[in-house]
């Protein structure tokens, strides 16, 4: 069991700005969620003005996604997706330390497609995307569906810390995002697991499949767990409603016919199936994350490199 985070074991002078910052998401978390949502607003616009590089990155991908629109109406998705990732921050906070609160401001529809599978004594896979509001969608589904969920380490010590102590606390298990035999063996027993394979992989488990019609990579894992342990793979998503109101979790039905046995069929089913999620939540998805990243042989870098230090 994964102790609470020892302060004495955080005082240099590098980790003050971390112990600062939690203190301060700590503190506005006490106010009603309409105020929460306007203290994020205010993060997401600093965020805005001062990573211009990720302003760059999240154009180049709403374009991918939306070549059709107009520039404004990219620009004005930009705009919404710093803002929720301002909220996102306190929304982390506030699955920290007010868990127990998230039930009153969460409406979930579709659980019983996690649990239709598990009475019948499969598995689930929980399959979703980096939503910007995705903290809140966790510890409410686990306190209907327990579940593990993958874990990478943050390059922060003590923000690393506060954040596994917390995962450990609650969910049923934490699952090292480079070390998935436990989900696996959880899944056997017919336990649910959330997966969310939207980023950009490298390594032998990654292919490469449309998504939103550019080539990116794809992890070939969702299909090689579920045809492993027969697990359901189940999609959901989050959406943040309109004036504080709160948060609905809309979970889906399980995919059919899936996994294939084809590799690269059952890669496209995964991203197309991602695809459909964001469609239904764009402005509150992570676009600021390098999806293109990783290129198939001979293709160009779709982001400019970084510039480096002089």
């Amino acid at each position: 069991m994964i102790k609470a985070v020892n302060p004495s074991h955080y005082l240099a002078p590098k980790y003050w700005p971390t112990w600062f910052s939690l203190g301060l998401l700590r503190l506005v978390i006490i106010l009603p969620l309409p105020a929460i949502e306007v203290c994020g607003a205010i993060l997401g616009k600093l965020i805005y003005i001062f990573m211009p590089a990720r302003r760059t990155i999240a154009d180049i991908n709403l374009r991918f996604a939306f070549p059709d629109a107009h520039t404004d109406e990219i620009i004005r998705m930009r705009k919404l997706c710093f803002k929720n990732m301002g909220m996102a921050a306190f929304e982390l906070a506030l699955s920290w330390w007010q868990d127990e609160r998230l039930l009153k401001l969460c409406e979930i529809e579709g659980l019983e497609n996690i649990t239709q599978p598990q009475e019948q004594g499969k598995g689930v896979i929980i399959l979703t995307a980096h939503f910007t509001c995705l903290e809140i969608g966790g510890p409410v589904l686990n306190h209907y569906v327990p579940f593990q969920v993958m874990y990478k380490r943050a390059h922060n010590k003590l923000f690393d810390a506060f954040m596994r102590y917390h995962r450990a606390r609650l969910y049923k298990a934490i699952v090292d995002y480079h070390k998935p035999l436990s989900m696996i063996k959880g899944l056997k027993k017919g336990h649910a697991a959330w997966y969310a394979p939207d980023q950009d992989f490298r390594g032998k488990d990654m292919i490469f499949a449309p998504f939103f019609g550019v080539q990116a990579s794809a992890l070939t894992a969702p299909a090689r767990f579920a045809k492993i342990t027969g697990a359901a793979v189940v999609p959901y998503y989050i959406k943040r409603k309109n004036g504080g109101q709160g948060y609905k979790l809309t979970i889906l039905p399980s995919l059919k016919n899936f996994p294939t046995g084809k590799t690269e069929d059952d890669a496209l089913v995964i991203n197309q199936t991602l695809e459909h999620l964001i469609m239904q939540n764009p402005e509150q998805y992570l676009w600021v994350h390098k999806r293109y990243k990783n290129r198939p042989e001979g293709e160009a870098a779709v982001y400019p490199e970084k510039k480096k230090r002089r």
